[in-house]
This record gives structure tokens, sequence and C-alpha cells, in this order.
């Protein structure tokens, strides 16, 4: 088995378009254009941190549309490391991803894949990139 890489996987974002956020339950998807269509499904809901500095999470008002407003924007850059999660940037804000332990709701926090499946991960507390929260 080879040796997780943190943010080899969220970089395959970069350059590609946020083509839908889907709101499903519990959960939040966000589906990513050509060339394969990639999607990052959230188990715990992420916040959005906008470039004027404001931080919207789930809850607030304006949390969905500040995710919304998002669509349609190239990814500019991604990070995943210990201590800070997942960060998916765009133009318009960054999708942050650094749950407290009492925000988890089950053993993933989130999950990674292709549509082929021929790509994947999953994320859980206490392991790659979520080790503070063993």
């Amino acid at each position: 088995m080879a040796e997780y890489v943190p943010n080899e996987l969220l970089s395959r974002l970069i350059g590609c378009r946020l083509d839908a956020v889907h709101f499903v339950l519990d959960y939040l998807e966000l589906h990513f254009g050509s060339p394969d269509e990639q999607i990052l499904r959230y188990l715990v809901m992420p916040s959005v941190e906008t470039p004027d500095g404001e931080v919207y999470r789930d809850g607030r008002l304006g949390y969905a549309d500040a995710l919304r407003a998002l669509a349609g924007e190239e990814v500019v850059d991604t990070a995943e490391a210990t201590g800070i999660g997942l960060r998916i940037r765009l133009p318009s804000g960054t999708v942050v991803l650094h749950p407290e332990w009492d925000e988890l709701v089950g053993p993933e926090i989130a999950e990674y894949r292709t549509q082929d499946f021929a790509d994947w991960m999953v994320w859980r507390p206490g392991e790659e990139s979520f080790e503070d929260l063993a």
C-alpha cells in the first residue's frame, strides 16, 4: 500500500471549476468538473472564509449563499495538513474544514472521489490531516 501524501489528491482540483453545490440532508457535496468529475463530500459542514475576512458557518444567515456564490469558479489553491484540515481556495472564498471535536457526527469527516472511483480518500478523526482530533 502506498504511503498517503497530504494534498496530493486535493491538489488535483486546482484549475477545476466548481460545478455544483449539493446540500443533501446532513452533508454537503461539492462537484468539480473536467477533465474528470471529482466529488468532495463533507460529512461535517465546512465554513467559508471570504477575501474580506467574513466567516460563514453552518447555521449562520448567508451560509448557503456563500457556498453557492463559489459555483462556477475555478479552484486556485488547495491545502491539507494536520492543524488546518482541508482548504480549497477559489477567487470568492475558501472552503475550510477543520472541525472541533464536538462537531464530529460520525466516524468520517470527509470523502473525496473521482466519478469512476479510480481515486478516492476518506478522512477520519485521528488519521491523515486530522491527527489533532485523536
